[in-house]
């Protein structure tokens, strides 16, 4: 199982995604971190700078074909530097097209709804993102964890770092299923 983790240069929540890189790894995975730029990204805690993490591969570089899922960390301005590239953007739409699941956690979905993926969809995120996901066609709910099996593919959703431990079961679990040709 081989599975993309895509961020910005800096802005990701560090836990968000440190505790799903832990699950990838344990459950026998091979995690990537894929980014708009090579070198290095920086996680926060919040508000303030965090760790450091080397990229792997660049999203302009590299395609879905590659991977069998994908996980988006959130954190405040993790997406929405993401949404503002054209090569994250495509990176994602690209899942959805080929029928590779997606899991975004937080503030991710925002990227999501750039990519234009969200319509008719049920997901949630963390709260102040409801009115982004109605507005683009979506259905917002507040649980801890969704799946959503819409389209060509699954998209599993949680809200916030307190939603992880079901965050991760759920991804793991829908990210081992076969992917639908």
């Amino acid at each position: 199982m081989r599975i993309a983790f895509l961020m910005a240069p800096e802005g990701v929540e560090q836990i968000e995604l440190t505790d799903p890189w832990k699950a990838v790894t344990d459950a026998g995975g091979e995690p990537v971190l894929v980014s708009t730029e090579p070198g290095r990204v920086q996680a926060f805690n919040h508000l303030d700078k965090a760790d450091t993490f080397p990229v792997d591969k660049v999203a302009g570089e590299v395609s879905a074909d590659s991977f069998d899922g994908l996980v988006l960390p959130g954190g405040v301005a993790n997406p929405d530097a993401l949404r503002l590239d054209e090569g994250a953007v495509s990176f994602v739409r690209g899942f959805f097209d080929s029928g590779r699941p997606v899991a975004a956690i937080c503030h991710a979905p925002w990227i999501l709804i750039e990519a234009d993926v969200v319509s008719g969809r049920e997901l949630t995120s963390f709260p102040s993102l409801r009115t982004d996901i109605r507005n683009a066609g979506g259905t917002w709910v507040d649980e801890q964890v969704k799946v959503c099996d819409g389209g060509s593919n699954t998209l599993i959703t949680s809200r916030k770092p307190d939603d992880l431990k079901a965050f991760c079961d759920a991804f793991l679990t829908e990210f081992a299923k076969p992917i639908a040709s």
